[in-house]
């Protein structure tokens, strides 16, 4: 399927029935992803980081199109891009990003504004980030779902007035869907989708299920490194096992890779 047509679907898929975007972080899971009958995939920055022997953030840009590319050659869906603050503090560096992750075939991107340094970008700052993203990615020649990321509930300050006064500003700055992880109760999902107009992304909570989360205004719940790491989990509890007790009883894993990458 061309880009074009990934991108025009991705986008209807924002005007239709609330969905999950699950979050793959090398090809092979994204092929079971899309088997078992996902829509859409979106990339995990720490679970991607993991697959390189890296924490979160420490992938660049180069090694994060090249995941992208990958993913989209994987699969038939469309692909939407974890781009963390853009790989720079200007807003030219967040227009560069997106620019690059179009290219390596994603039809969609987060911009968070969080800098690595430590710090939250002043709204003003961050929401000139999400302006030149959202300008960039107009001259694409197909629709691309920018979203516009506030990570101060993740960063120390769980402030909701906060965040909905950020979202707000990246709403009138262009931004396609809206995002704020960890919003963690109904009342504040409900709080935020009720504050603004654009469709709003929620990072899945263990707490609540999928039909919560939509009933609170949703319009798609993401997993962010969460199944990464119930892999990895795995991964971790049968090798301590096989290392501390000889129990090799776990490796009868027995999967359907035949059908899951035919």
């Amino acid at each position: 399927m061309s880009q074009e047509r990934k991108a025009q679907f991705f986008a209807t898929l924002h005007r239709g029935e609330p969905f999950v975007i699950p979050n793959p972080w090398d090809a092979g899971s994204a092929r079971v992803l899309e088997a078992i009958g996902f829509r859409a995939l979106a990339t995990t920055s720490s679970g991607f980081a993991f697959t390189l022997g890296k924490v979160d953030g420490g992938a660049t840009l180069d090694e994060v199109c090249a995941h992208i590319t990958a993913l989209d050659r994987a699969s038939k869906l469309p692909v939407s891009a974890d781009l963390e603050n853009g790989y720079g503090t200007s807003p030219s560096a967040a227009a560069h990003a997106v620019s690059r992750a179009a290219e390596a075939g994603a039809v969609g991107a987060s911009i968070e504004d969080w800098d690595p340094s430590g710090r939250i970008y002043d709204l003003n700052e961050a929401a000139e980030r999400v302006a030149a993203a959202v300008e960039v990615s107009r001259h694409f020649g197909f629709p691309f779902m920018l979203v516009g990321r506030a990570e101060n509930h993740i960063r120390g300050n769980p402030d909701l007035e906060d965040t909905v006064a950020r979202l707000q500003a990246y709403e009138a700055a262009g931004a396609d869907v809206l995002y704020a992880p960890g919003l963690r109760s109904v009342e504040a999902i409900r709080a935020v989708c009720g504050a603004v107009s654009k469709p709003v992304n929620v990072l899945a909570v263990p707490g609540l299920t999928a039909a919560e989360i939509f009933a609170a205004g949703a319009q798609r719940i993401s997993v962010g490194g969460s199944l990464a790491w119930v892999a990895a989990k795995a991964l971790a509890d049968a090798a301590t096992a096989i290392k501390e007790d000889g129990d090799l009883s776990s490796l009868n894993a027995r999967l359907p890779l035949g059908e899951w990458l035919a």
